[in-house]
């Protein structure tokens, strides 16, 4: 397979930038097997349906079982490993004076693989914080009653991810779009563009005269916007870039 075809103006125009914001989506983490939300459903969790578990409601009515579906959960996200494309995400922030990585995705691939200025839209689904407080829990004793229950408050632990109905973390969303806006470059990788108000950042990045980069297989709503499109999976398209950017620098 030949390798991906990299803009000549990109390349120059990374090789120069100091900022540089990435978005990632669930594409990047399909490509190392990681389900998206709604595929994830198979076995004994087929008959449920993801966008009913995913509430705070649900979590109220029955706690133990959304519990339980994220513990499954986990335990297919550490099945997976980062792939090619999360590593050169790794090489671009070595690379770039100021880089910031922002992630709708809860499964913490990106820090494995080694990145660090990384920002989860939607929380990780390897944390959890108490509902009653909505305080991170780093740690609490052992027990056989699941959820387990906040060493502070004696309140339920849940997943710390944002669900249906809730707001994104304030901070970290105003974080992004600060990041979007001042960037040089801003890459837009493996998202649908319909999920807000991530989608929105790609839009500010181009109102303000950012270089978009797109790289998704298919088209998108952000697609005809965008300053350059480069079709492909991630897990080609970033190590070509990087390697065409910088090893040939």
């Amino acid at each position: 397979m030949s390798e991906p075809s990299i803009p000549t103006e990109l390349i120059d125009r990374l090789r120069t930038a100091r900022r540089v914001a990435v978005l990632t989506g669930a594409g990047i983490s399909a490509e190392s097997g990681v389900p998206t939300f709604r595929e994830a459903q198979t076995g004994l969790w087929a008959r449920y349906n993801p966008e009913e578990l995913a509430t705070p409601d649900a979590f109220r009515r029955d706690p133990k079982l959304v519990w339980e579906w994220y513990a499954w959960r986990q335990k297919r996200v550490r099945q997976a490993e980062p792939n090619p494309g999360h590593q050169a995400l790794v090489e671009m922030e070595q690379r770039i004076a100021e880089f910031t990585l922002i992630t709708q995705n809860v499964d913490g691939l990106h820090r494995r693989a080694g990145s660090h200025s990384i920002l989860e839209l939607h929380g990780n689904l390897f944390r959890a914080k108490c509902f009653n407080e909505d305080r991170p829990v780093e740690s609490w004793p052992d027990s056989d009653e699941v959820p387990p229950r906040c060493p502070r408050c004696g309140g339920l632990l849940r997943p710390d991810v944002v669900w249906f109905g809730e707001m994104l973390p304030a901070g970290a969303l105003r974080a992004a779009e600060h990041a979007a806006l001042t960037a040089e470059v801003f890459f837009s990788i493996g998202t649908s563009a319909l999920v807000y108000p991530a989608a929105d950042l790609p839009f500010a990045a181009l109102a303000a005269g950012v270089t978009v980069v797109e790289i998704n297989p298919q088209p998108t709503p952000l697609s005809p916007h965008v300053t350059f499109c480069l079709n492909g999976a991630a897990g080609s398209v970033l190590p070509a870039l990087v390697a065409q950017v910088w090893e040939a620098a």
